[in-house]
């Protein structure tokens, strides 16, 4: 294991040992707000804003109203005040399953121009409903008062092979800063996928916005589905976004342990399932990173897991002094983590990093807790940060710095 997963494991094991002395604190501070502490003493004020039923995703519009999916096919028009506005009708209809049904949705950089959205979703095979795989749409968006409609509806990606099972469909989608489409793609709890190059399960996919295959690809001329391929030895990556210095960032559920951080850099690969920090649920143990260094490491391995979802680069004013830090959605943690990066001039070796580039080093700094699953964090248009719990019932909350 190389020194900076040493340092990751060991920052997880301290901040688990901080939430098992002495979890979260919380105490009711208005009728519908809560001050949530930090494991490092940090309060917020956490705001619910509205209910729903497996919410999955949130984008915010350049007006400041908001767009959020549920797993069973519904998509929500948010007010600027996060409430429910109306639908957006005419959304691919999804059988939800399992870890299955309506996923991601994120804007066009030049959405408040052209309207365009894409959205992911999971499709079953109409000849065999047992299997299934994602799917991505391009699509215009029309919005009214009160919902809205999608129109021009084009499929431009799809998981190829549809596969049984209703897990690890990952389908989280960032649009990078030359225009290109990232899809994370999971390997569907069939392992071997993650190294199979005629598969794009376990990989992280680059297309080009009308699904076409950008030709500067690593693995291009190889064929249709591993020209796509970007990276790959992935397991089930639930998070994925660009940071300030446009580096791109995929956060992934790993075995029994192991959850990652993932710094993406074009060709690698990042292992799964012949490496991994934790082991097979079965008990049965995986090599470690630091067992076979052809593998890309990870900037942080999880032990116990986190269970990861959703991931966002923090750039308001809000939280003045966050600017630059990560935050993840937890799920079986139930907690919403920060963390931190500084630079590392060198490689674990004294040699200067790959490409002359500096290694970002990152930290856990510190979880939030009050009890519920986190499945999305996003940045609103204020500076504040407004995460979606998981399951029937969970709320949309507003995190501020709690007042003095």
């Amino acid at each position: 294991m190389t020194t900076s997963i040493l340092r990751a494991l060991a920052s997880a094991s301290a901040a688990a040992l901080l939430i098992g002395c002495a979890s979260a604190e919380h105490h009711e501070q208005a009728p519908d707000s809560l001050t949530v502490t930090g494991t490092q003493g940090t309060p917020l004020t956490a705001t619910p804003l509205e209910t729903f039923d497996s919410a999955w995703a949130m984008t915010f519009l350049p007006d400041g109203r908001a767009l959020v999916s549920e797993k069973d096919g519904n998509l929500w028009l948010l007010g600027t005040d996060g409430k429910k506005l109306g639908e957006i009708t005419n959304v691919p209809s999804v059988k939800a399953m399992g870890q299955g049904g309506l996923g991601d949705i994120i804007l066009h950089p030049e959405f408040a121009e052209n309207g365009t959205v894409f959205l992911s979703y999971v499709e079953r095979d109409p000849a065999d409903d047992s299997l299934s795989g994602a799917a991505v749409e391009r699509a215009t968006l029309r919005l009214t008062e009160q919902g809205g409609v999608l129109e021009n509806r084009e499929v431009i990606w799809r998981q190829s092979p549809k596969v049984t099972g209703n897990g690890h469909y990952g389908h989280r989608l960032a649009v990078g800063p030359e225009g290109h489409l990232f899809i994370a793609s999971g390997e569907r709890q069939k392992f071997t996928p993650a190294q199979n190059m005629a598969t794009n399960l376990g990989k992280v996919v680059r297309i080009n916005q009308d699904g076409s295959i950008p030709e500067d690809n690593p693995f291009h001329g190889n064929g249709a589905v591993t020209d796509q391929v970007w990276t790959l030895g992935h397991r089930n990556p639930l998070g994925i976004a660009f940071d300030a210095q446009e580096r791109l960032w995929v956060v992934e559920m790993g075995p029994k342990g192991g959850d990652e951080l993932n710094l993406i850099v074009r060709s690698e690969n990042y292992g799964y399932p012949e490496v991994s920090e934790g082991d097979h649920y079965s008990g049965k143990p995986i090599p470690t990173h630091e067992s076979n260094p052809v593998f890309e490491d990870p900037a942080i391995a999880w032990i116990p897991a986190i269970s990861p979802a959703g991931l966002v680069f923090y750039s308001g004013d809000v939280f003045e002094e966050w600017q630059g830090h990560a935050f993840i959605g937890g799920l079986s943690s139930q907690a919403l983590i920060r963390v931190s990066f500084e630079t590392q001039p060198t490689d674990n070796l004294g040699q200067p990093p790959k490409d002359g580039q500096t290694e970002p080093v990152a930290t856990e700094a510190e979880r939030y807790e009050w009890g519920k699953r986190i499945r999305e964090v996003e940045q609103g248009p204020d500076g504040a940060l407004y995460v979606l719990e998981d399951k029937e019932g969970g709320r949309l909350i507003r995190l501020t710095p709690a007042s003095n």
